[in-house]
Order: structure tokens, then C-alpha cells, then sequence
């Protein structure tokens, strides 16, 4: 049914294991080509980890799936080298309108500030996504290996390794694996091997997609109406596409054929109502789905570690299926670099777990309410959401009572063991377990961002805007911090004094616009401690060489380390 757009055929190569009759160890071994696959390989290749990912298909996701990439996904896969062409690509929105029958009910702004990189979101059909971090695979031949049509049929996962048996056209072989990280899917056939189950609630009602090709006036925002008078009763979501394509999500009802609901000959009419009779269209992709959310109790099963929907589920309204599932990648990778590295205590691994099970409980809280909101259950529950509605279109505080998808946010792990205690306070939105926030500033006379200057290690965000005399007490230390700890390095907002900048893996960057002191509340000699997925560790007003290394071993898990995990060195600051 595409005609936008062509999938891509990926080569089959025939695995070596079949000619050196051996059973090869690997590193990482990774289940599953989409986006969270394809973003962990890339990730830990950044890591210096290497990595062997397995598809049983030969192309990208047929359809549009996934669609809507929020903010923090986009610097998340920025940090990977590849965000620039999702950009060029996709449509940039932040601008969304809420409509009851045949009124506009209120709208809304999802970053009204100005001074970011990165857009609110994008709307980039999933297909593409993934073509372009295949593609960014490409650039590291030593690291990743993407082998297509590999089919695994078969896991042992034992407490210290995991033995992976894999079928192809050429016959099957074997290979064992230190860490085996699953992401095939929302039906997972490795949870199923391993016995385990996601846990959670499956909603009775049906919901149509339709990609339709057109060209359109409708402005590029999140339009949602309720109660529509060209659908009445039930919902409609509609999001512009690249190639003029458009997403109408219609909301059928718990009864609907699912067969009869994608022919072509029952969802003309439906898109024709809403469009008008004298719009021309054509049909690009439809899908008839019903809503899970749902988890695993634990992503962790001995040396294997679950992602994405193949971890955890939920509804499309708030696109928090796709950004969690990248989020959980940001939160896992580095993670696992470091102990496969001896840089931290295999403990560290279990907080991949407390940290996403908190993100995928929020998006599960966040994704059921939305679905009750939008199909209410009972007479009372209708009548309240209504009431809501009509509330809502001349009262303000009505209208954070309205649901149409909580779209998604950046999780905030406000209770992990990785947080220093924070004891002098700062803005909350940047309180430790937060991501950190992006600004302009300007690097060697040139225009640059923040974030772009953080890589892949810890950071030690630093106010450097001090006298000499404040510099010299920080600069011994530092340097001798530094040249120790090889896994940080330090942004230092200046102007700053020359013994600073002469510090080594140090950044001295100018903060033209203001915007860094004012977001991160910045004083000088004060800052933060970024961890290497861009999330804030720790804070002070007054930073101590002492504070940033106490810090750091709470940050990889130091800890939490029992006596008899002695896997990593020492000290976790890996010497070079």
C-alpha cells in the first residue's frame, strides 16, 4: 500500500560461525533491528564497546508506526551523530489544538522558550527513523555487526554469560554472549523462550490508522477533537507527515471488525467526512490496534536485558512508546559499557532497572489515563469528561484536567541510589536525577550548544567566572582529579582565569546569551555533575575536587557494590 516511500532491502551475508565451526564470544549480543536495537549498537560503539546485532527481517518497519519524536529522544540520538537528517526530514511542531464537537476547546504551546537546539518534537514515520540510524551503523565497520535475516531460536541465559542459538538460510549456529539485550518487540519471542511475562491491562477498544496522501492547509500542529460531528461518539487525532502525508487516528469502539475496518472501502468514507467531499486523497498505510500497557516486572533476567516494547508497552496517544524506549537505551548503555569496561561494580547494571521501571511506570500511569479520558467507560465517566471539556474552553485550570495524551517527557529519576543527596537546592527542573538543559553558547568565537559539548563521559559543568585567587584553590585538585579519572572531562563556563582553561580535557565555553546561568542557576565556583546520559548526578554551590569524586563513585554504583564484587578496579576512575 506505501507508494511514498520505498523499504530499503538489506543484504543477507552468510555468518562466519558456519565456516570456522566455532562458537563465538561477543561482547554484546542485540536482538532486534529498530530503534532501540540500532541506537543501543551505535551507542556502546560510541562506548568502545563492540557489538553484534541480529534481525530476522531485511528492512526497516513497513508502515508508519512510531511517528511523533519528542525533544529528548532528538538529543539523545544527537548525542549519536545522527539527528541532523531526521531533522532535515521530519515535520517540526510544538503547537497542538483541543476541539469538542465542532469548537475549538483551547490550545497549547510545548516550548514557548526560546534558546533550544533541538524542536519540541517531530513527526517522522518510524520507516525512516530507522533507515537513518542504520545508516549511522555504517560508520563504525570494526564495532557493529549487522547481520539481517538472522533468526534466533533459541536462548540459555545463565547468571554469567547467555548461549544464543541463531537460524538462516544457510543453516545454524551458535555463539555465547556476556550480555544479550533483547528488542523484538511488543511480542517478544525471547521473553516467551525465557517463560517470562509483561503484566499490565489490554483495552477492549479499537483505534484505526489511516496515512493518507494530500495536500492540505492544515497547519502543521497536534489537532485532536472529541466527540467530532463527522465522527460522532468517539475520537480523532490528526498529525502532518512527511512527503504530504497526514496521520488520522480514528477511534472505532470495542465492537469494530478489524479486518473489515482496514479495507479501503470502509475507511474512504470515514477520512472523506472528516476532509470534506471535495478533498482529494490517497491511501497511504492503515492499521486497525488496540491499546496495551503493560511491563515486565524485572528487564533483568540473568545476562540478559530487555528494551523497548519487548520490556514495556503502551498506548500511541503521547508518543511514549518509541522516546521511552530510547530513553531506556540512554539509561542502560553506559551503564553497561563501564562494567564490561572493570570501570564500576556489576551493580550498577540493577539501577538500568530501578530508573526504567520508574520512566515505564510513569508512561503506563500517564498512557491508562489518557485512554480512560478518551474512551470513557461508563455513563458518569462521560459526563464528567465532557463537563471537563466544556469547562476547559474558558477556564484555565480545566484545562490540565483534560487528557488527549499526556505527550511525552523526559523522565526525572528522582529517587535513584545514583543521586547525591541535594542540599543547596537550585531550579527543581534541574534538581538531581533530571536531564540536563540545553543553551546557546558560543565556542572559539563560534556559535555552539551546550549539550553538544558533553560526549559520551561524566561532565563537570563548572561556573569558572571567578577571581584568581578562588581558580588557584580549584585548580591543584582538578588537575590532579582529572588526570586520574579519565571518564570525565570539564565544560567550565567563562570568561575564566588561565589556570583553568590550561586544565586538561577542559572546555571553556561563553555563555553570550545568559542562558546557562540562568537555567542551571549558576554562581561562580558552583555547577554540576552530568552523567554520561546527559541526566544531572549531583549539584553544589560550591564545588570541592572531594564533592565531584565522592559523587562520582555514587553515580557508578560504588555503593551499592557487595564485598564480594570485585570486578572492577579499585577505583572505578579507570586510570588511562
Amino acid at each position: 500500500m506505501p507508494t511514498t516511500y520505498k523499504n530499503p532491502v538489506y543484504p543477507y551475508r552468510r555468518p562466519p560461525e558456519l565456516d570456522i565451526q566455532e562458537v563465538r564470544h561477543y561482547p554484546v549480543v542485540i536482538v532486534g533491528a529498530g530503534p532501540s536495537g540500532l541506537a543501543a549498537a551505535i551507542d556502546l560503539a560510541h562506548q568502545g564497546v563492540n557489538s553484534l546485532v541480529l534481525d530476522d527481517n531485511n528492512t526497516v518497519s513497513v508502515g508508519s508506526r512510531a511517528l511523533c519524536f519528542a525533544k529528548r529522544s532528538l538529543e539523545i540520538v544527537d548525542r549519536l551523530g545522527c539527528v541532523d537528517p531526521m531533522l532535515e526530514k521530519g515535520v517540526t511542531w510544538q503547537r497542538g489544538r483541543v476541539f469538542f464537537q465542532n469548537r475549538e476547546v483551547y490550545d497549547f504551546n510545548l516550548l514557548p522558550e526560546d534558546g533550544h537546539r533541538i524542536p519540541a518534537f517531530i513527526n517522522l514515520q518510524q520507516y525512516y527513523f530507522e533507515e537513518f540510524l542504520v545508516n549511522r551503523t555504517h560508520d563504525f565497520p570494526e564495532q557493529i555487526d549487522l547481520r539481517w535475516q538472522h533468526k534466533v531460536i533459541d536462548v540459555d541465559a545463565q547468571s554469567d554469560s547467555t548461549t544464543i542459538k541463531v537460524s538462516t538460510q544457510d543453516g545454524d549456529y551458535q555463539l555465547t554472549c556476556d550480555y544479550l539485550l533483547v528488542s523484538d518487540g511488543a511480542n517478544s519471542r525471547i521473553r516467551d523462550m525465557l517463560g517470562l511475562k509483561c503484566k499490565g491491562q489490554v483495552f477492549q477498544d479499537r483505534f484505526l490508522i489511516a496515512d493518507v496522501v494530500m495536500k492540505a492547509d492544515f497547519p502543521t500542529e497536534r489537532w485532536f477533537w472529541f466527540d467530532p460531528p463527522f465522527h460522532p461518539n468517539q475520537s480523532v487525532l490528526l498529525h502532518k507527515e512527511p512527503d504530504n502525508v497526514w496521520r488520522i487516528d480514528f477511534q472505532l469502539g470495542c465492537d469494530a471488525d478489524p479486518e473489515e475496518e482496514k479495507k479501503e472501502e470502509n475507511i474512504r468514507p470515514r477520512v472523506q467526512a472528516m476532509l470534506g467531499k471535495d478533498v482529494e486523497f490517497e491511501l497511504e498505510w492503515a492499521s486497525v490496534y488496540t491499546f496495551r500497557c503493560r511491563k515486565m516486572d524485572n528487564f533483568i533476567h540473568n545476562s540478559v536485558i530487555f528494551m523497548g516494547d519487548a520490556a514495556h508497552q503502551v498506548s500511541p496517544f503521547g508518543a511514549r512508546g518509541a522516546n521511552g524506549a530510547l530513553q531506556g537505551v540512554d539509561n542502560l548503555v553506559w551503564k553497561l559499557a563501564r562494567v564490561l569496561k572493570q570501570q564500576a561494580p556489576k551493580a550498577l547494571l540493577s539501577t538500568y532497572n530501578t530508573e526504567r521501571q520508574c520512566g515505564a511506570a510513569e508512561n503506563i500511569l500517564n498512557s491508562t489515563r489518557a485512554t480512560d479520558f478518551i474512551t470513557p467507560k461508563s455513563h458518569i465517566s462521560q459526563v464528567f469528561r465532557d463537563v471537563t471539556l466544556e469547562l476547559a474552553e474558558q477556564y484555565a485550570f480545566a484545562r490540565s484536567l483534560v487528557n488527549s495524551g499526556r505527550l511525552s517527557m523526559p523522565c526525572r529519576y528522582d529517587t535513584s541510589p545514583l543521586n547525591t543527596p541535594d542540599v543547596n537546592g537550585g531550579p527543581s527542573e534541574l534538581r538531581p536525577g533530571s536531564p540536563a538543559k540545553d543553551a546557546p553558547i558560543r565556542l572559539r568565537e563560534e556559535n555552539a550548544w551546550l549539550l553538544n559539548q558533553f560526549g559520551d563521559g561524566f561532565v563537570l559543568l563548572l561556573d569558572g567566572r571567578m577571581g584568581g585567587v578562588h581558580a588557584d584553590t580549584l585548580a591543584a585538585p582538578f588537575k590532579e582529579l582529572l588526570g586520574r579519572c579519565i571518564d570525565l572531562s570539564m565544560v567550565v563556563v567563562g570568561p575564566a582565569p588561565d589556570v583553568l582553561s590550561a586544565l586538561p580535557r577542559t572546555t571553556i565555553v561563553d555563555d553570550s546569551e545568559g542562558l546557562v546561568a540562568h537555567r542551571y542557576g549558576l554562581k561562580a565556583g558552583g555547577g554540576y555533575l552530568i552523567r554520561p546520559d546527559q541526566h544531572v548526578a549531583a549539584r553544589w554551590h560550591a564545588i570541592t575536587a572531594r564533592r565531584v569524586e565522592d559523587a562520582l563513585d555514587r553515580a557508578l554504583g560504588v555503593y551499592l557494590a557487595g564485598a564480594a564484587d570485585t570486578t572492577f578496579q579499585e577505583s572505578c576512575h579507570a586510570k588511562a
